[in-house]
């Protein structure tokens, strides 16, 4: 058993996935690929949301909300031997609000080449979440893709590098699912991560249970150990903890409010859908009553003619 920092912490997880061994541990494990190099690129993408100053004023401030990111250049040994070079997003969210400003930076993600070659390479991304999604019931997920021939409805196993460009898989851990299995690899990887056993009431640091029989779970514990331990790596800590705790006091109350606002917007869309299909379902029977009423009088022209 070891103290450990908290590796949900952005800088401490920053600081972790800086080491280029732990990186390509943590990244080959999700992806279950082989890693033969990987590449921190620079980080460069804010956020920013502008909220008023008062109810009685119109001029507006503008706040600085941040979705923690790191960018990689990871090159993946396939199947075959080959090498080919994949960008990878890790993004980190705390809770739902931020959830939605995911597809905004995948978007402007897309928009720029990730190479001094100018070539656009395909992406992977990968969700860190400290929230519970309800409808998935695991730690660590994979969204794939699969390339379906639907005029003969086959799978295909050919991959266009076209179409990998334009699509990409995405990899989603929840760490409040994770539970003590320590067994396979990424069980091994995930217990890092694991929001339990914490030392006071910040949850900046935790107990560590494991004796790591992995080598690299060993550097990554080591290196969280001396974050936690530190007091120069704790400093960094400590500052985001409380600046953590000011957020929350400031738009705590706030979240709540947009969360409210959106589960009221979902349940009038869940209503106008049901409306909007009950119409459908009445405009369908309105058209079948027209067509019999019209065959029925095109039958009672006929009968009159004959008389």
């Amino acid at each position: 058993m070891m103290i450990i920092a908290n590796p949900i912490y952005d800088t401490v997880f920053k600081r972790l996935m800086e080491n280029e061994r732990v990186a390509r541990f943590f990244i080959g494990t999700l992806l279950n690929q082989e890693i033969a190099s990987v590449e921190m690129l620079p980080q460069e993408f804010t956020y920013y949301q502008k909220r008023k100053q008062s109810k009685e004023a119109d001029a507006e401030e503008e706040t600085l909300l941040t979705i923690f990111r790191l960018d990689f250049m990871a090159t993946i040994v396939t199947a075959t031997g080959e090498q080919s070079k994949v960008l990878i997003e890790v993004q980190k969210a705390h809770d739902e609000v931020d959830l939605m400003r995911f597809r905004s930076y995948l978007g402007e993600q897309y928009k720029k080449p990730e190479s001094e070659e100018k070539v656009a390479l395909p992406i992977t991304t990968i969700y860190i979440l400290g929230t519970k999604l309800p409808e998935v019931p695991t730690a660590c997920v994979k969204v794939g893709r699969v390339y379906e021939d639907r005029v003969n409805n086959v799978l295909l196993k050919a991959r266009s590098p076209f179409i990998e460009k334009l699509t990409h898989d995405c990899y989603v851990v929840q760490v409040k699912r994770i539970t003590g299995r320590y067994q396979t690899r990424l069980d091994k990887l995930l217990s890092i991560f694991e929001q339990a056993n914490f030392v006071g009431d910040t949850e900046a640091v935790k107990v560590y249970q494991q004796d790591p029989d992995d080598a690299d779970v060993k550097v990554m514990a080591d290196i969280l150990h001396h974050i936690g331990t530190d007091p120069d790596e704790r400093k960094a800590l400590d500052i985001e903890v409380e600046a953590n705790r000011t957020i929350e006091a400031y738009f705590g109350k706030q979240r709540a409010i947009i969360l409210e606002q959106e589960k009221v917007i979902a349940e009038k869309n869940e209503v106008i859908a049901a409306e909007r299909e009950a119409l459908a379902a009445e405009r369908k029977t309105l058209v079948e009553k027209d067509a019999e009423m019209a065959k029925l009088l095109e039958r009672i022209s006929q009968l009159e003619q004959k008389q």
